[in-house]
């Protein structure tokens, strides 16, 4: 029975004042913004720094608490390593696996390296998070996929016999990419969400890496986005047909870009959900 039934039962048999019952019925709901299911398992998490070649980058590891598990990187958005993208790491180490998200922006500082409900739409907040977001070069993505996979690589918790996956959120889509080319021995899926600049027309666009990779890929494209660029979702399509590799490219109806993160503006849940369940399925297949 989940928490609702729960609730309906309590309100059937009169335990509850209609007013208590909307109240508590509004607290489940905040609660399941990131549902928790009955066979979830019990997880492991902590705060750790990694060394790489450019100084040592903290980040955020969880795990089931007893056994080896594949390992999915986490590349979060331009608001970058917060509770939030602790939660989803949390909610998929639940599912079986150890998900360390990171803080891409370590060499300027440690995370939080956002204010708290950043608005993006505030200049001065939006000029500080860009300035972070154009510290970042394909260069530095290829040094820290390398630490970054390395890393899991060596970490007791993982299962090395099981591919890797990597997830990106808005700037991190770009960085799934750059991270799947540059470790392509060791990523089989990759997912991207909202992922801003998948396709430009730079000579180092992220799009043309694809067939440098190996792996399956799952890429959720905001409405709006779409609308603004429009042919960008046929040229993924086209470029994963060519490298042969299976992809499942998919504008997001009514969504705005940065839809799947809780702390977000402009959070859909029902589509936030759909895209869970399908990187679940993505996962699973690696």
């Amino acid at each position: 029975m989940c928490e609702h039934d729960d609730f309906d039962e309590f309100a059937r048999q009169g335990a509850l004042t209609r007013r208590k019952f909307g109240l508590l019925a509004l607290g489940a709901s905040l609660v399941a913004m990131l549902p928790r299911f009955s066979r979830a398992a019990e997880t492991t998490g902590e705060e750790v720094e990694i060394k790489t070649p450019d100084g040592v980058a903290d980040a955020y590891i969880v795990h089931p608490s007893k056994g080896k598990f594949p390992a999915v990187l986490i590349w979060p958005d331009i608001f970058g390593l917060r509770p939030a993208f602790r939660d989803m790491a949390t909610r998929l180490a639940e599912s079986g696996y150890t998900v360390l998200v990171v803080n891409p922006f370590y060499r300027t500082h440690k995370a939080p390296t956002s204010p708290e409900h950043a608005d993006f739409d505030d200049p001065p907040t939006r000029d500080a998070l860009m300035t972070l977001r154009n510290s970042l070069t394909p260069t530095t993505a290829s040094v820290d996929a390398n630490a970054f996979v390395s890393y899991l690589d060596t970490h007791p918790s993982v299962d090395t016999t099981r591919k890797i996956g990597t997830t990106g959120y808005c700037m991190g889509g770009p960085l799934v990419l750059r991270t799947a080319a540059a470790r392509a021995d060791r990523i089989g899926a990759a997912a991207t969400f909202h992922g801003g600049g998948l396709v430009t027309k730079d000579p180092d666009s992220p799009h043309l890496l694809i067939a440098k990779t190996k792996a399956h890929y799952l890429i959720a494209i905001a409405a709006n986005d779409d609308e603004k660029d429009p042919d960008a979702k046929t040229v993924l399509r086209e470029t994963f047909e060519r490298a042969q590799l299976p992809a499942e490219v998919e504008v997001y109806a009514g969504t705005q870009h940065g839809w799947c993160p809780t702390d977000s503006k402009v959070y859909n849940r029902d589509q936030a959900e759909k895209a869970w369940s399908r990187l679940l399925v993505l996962l699973k297949g690696a």
